[in-house]
């Protein structure tokens, strides 16, 4: 059997991106002889899933891949400092050697203050001591504390100077650590080969096309929002990240939400009895309610629980980058385009006082990229700027979307409830009546003009029962709600000129038989 004496370079060509691995895909064009014969090809990532590795040969003559896997081999650290060191790794060496000395000279230094400091004590105190006695020795004592005192200031001076270059060398150690990471990358202790065995039946180019799964790769959506006028500009980005060991240079990027970690098995199918039972008297004389908060159902899946990540709505979905992409192998993030599209706006100033006080800008268009979108950040840019990052959920293709670009600090809402409760005379009838009060101002520069329409909602009950009645006391509203949908939440479009100020009062009453409890 032939073996090639040489490694054979295979690149990434392309790259399928999943939610928490990677997909890649290497193809080279061979030039085999006729025969069994054994290829080194690489090197390659050595986080390649060996049970994945799949190659295939494509050829005008037979070829048959008899046997692929993966081979590693580990290289040992080399000796600090090396001969083979760059410029930048030999002053690195240099800087340490000179901050470990300096640093020595530093803690002597401080020794030295120290027993200076301790002898200063010491000779104050005798001197204290000799003058409490009688004995009077002038010239010694000063002279043994002007040396005392000159030996602290000229070593407080040195060890100023050793903290100050200290500072210097901390300051060059991360200048130059800075430029090794941007100009060198360190040797990979861990290489993986890929030995391949083939047969051929006779000599000439073969092209071999050869996949495998690797971790430490992931991706998730990102998207930016740019608000012109009245049209909007959804740029569609993945941010990739990947630590494979290698560069992803000019390779076809797919995107995936695919989940290959996930077992799928069957649900299993459990007994659910029914059984009819006659109610008890007190049953029969009672029907317990209770007052409860309910998400109002939208557009998209319902959340997945265990499964953090890429929301896709339960199904597969796939994404291809519309131009070859590089992605670094360093561990950080790369921004990489998919599409983008421009789509009429309308703006909407809304306010839920129940939920908050403030009063914001609602962006609404349509998913005109042709594709869905995934749930994630997105940037947001107006006339002035940036203004912030909000959030997008899971749209389908053509599904209105809701942006909300901040709150407009020019306006102010307050919101007053209360409530009274009484029971009639005859049928016993409770009658709860609750008022809500919603005061609005808007505070204008002098020379803005010109009204703005906000809309305002606020939520009713809604009954499921009919032994519990929730009616609107239109005659009683100031002014009365513009609509109330079937959900319980009723709007008003109230325009506020510059400086207005604007009440709305809401007036409903919840109306219960005696047999009700709970209310």
């Amino acid at each position: 059997m032939f073996t090639a004496p040489m490694p054979i370079a295979l690149p990434v060509t392309a790259v399928t991106c999943l939610e928490d691995r990677a997909h890649v895909e290497r193809t080279v064009v061979l030039d085999l002889e006729a025969g069994v014969q054994r290829l080194r090809l690489g090197p390659v990532s050595a986080l390649a899933v060996d049970r994945s590795l799949h190659a295939e040969l494509t050829a005008d003559h037979p070829a048959t891949v008899l046997d692929v896997r993966m081979v590693r081999t580990w290289t040992p650290a080399r000796p600090l400092p090396s001969a083979d060191d760059s410029a930048l790794r030999r002053r690195l060496h240099e800087i340490e050697a000179e901050q470990h000395a300096v640093e020595q000279r530093r803690d002597r230094l401080h020794a030295r203050l120290d027993v200076l400091g301790r002898l200063a004590a010491d000779l104050l105190r005798e001197i204290g001591e000799g003058a409490g006695a009688g004995e009077s020795d002038g010239p010694r004592w000063a002279r043994e504390l002007d040396r005392v005192d000159g030996e602290r200031e000229e070593f407080g001076e040195q060890l100023r100077a050793t903290e100050a270059r200290l500072d210097e060398l901390d300051a060059e150690l991360r200048a130059v650590e800075e430029a090794m990471t941007r100009s060198e990358t360190a040797p990979a202790e861990l290489v993986g080969h890929v030995e391949l065995t083939v047969d051929a039946a006779a000599a000439g180019p073969v092209r071999l096309r050869l996949s495998h799964l690797t971790p430490c790769a992931l991706w998730r959506p990102a998207y930016r929002a740019v608000l012109d006028g009245g049209s909007l500009t959804l740029e569609t980005d993945a941010m990739v990240w990947q630590r494979t060991g290698e560069d992803w240079s000019g390779v076809r990027l797919t995107l995936s939400t695919a989940r290959s970690a996930l077992a799928g098995e069957p649900p299993r199918l459990g007994e659910d009895r029914l059984t009819l039972g006659e109610r008890t008297a007190a049953e029969r004389r009672t029907v317990d309610v209770e007052l409860r908060e309910e998400a109002i159902g939208d557009l998209g899946p319902a959340p997945v629980l265990g499964l953090p990540g890429v929301d896709d709505g339960g199904e597969a979905r796939v994404l291809d980058s519309p131009a070859p992409v590089s992605v670094p192998g360093d561990g950080r993030a790369h921004r990489v385009p998919l599409s983008a599209f421009t789509a009429p706006a309308s703006s909407e100033y809304a306010c839920s006082p129940e939920l908050s006080p403030l009063v914001t800008r609602v962006v609404r268009f349509a998913n005109a990229s042709g594709h869905v979108l995934l749930a994630g950040p997105v940037d947001l840019v107006r006339t002035g700027g940036f203004s912030g990052r909000g959030a997008l959920e899971f749209t389908a293709p053509g599904a209105p979307v809701a942006l909300a670009f901040g709150s407009c600090d020019d306006h102010s809402v307050v919101r007053e409830a209360e409530e009274s409760r009484t029971t009639t005379g005859i049928t016993q009838r409770t009658v709860v009546t609750r008022t809500v009060r919603l005061h609005l101002s808007r505070f204008s520069a002098p020379a803005e003009h010109g009204g703005r329409v906000v809309t305002v909602r606020e939520r009713i009950p809604v009954s499921e029962v009919s032994a519990v009645e929730v009616r609107v006391l239109g005659e009683a509203c100031s002014p009365a709600p513009d609509a109330v949908d079937a959900e319980g939440i009723a709007r008003w479009d109230l325009t506020l000129p510059p400086g207005g100020r604007r009440t709305v009062t809401l007036v409903y009453e919840l109306s219960a038989s005696a047999k009700v409890a709970g209310l």
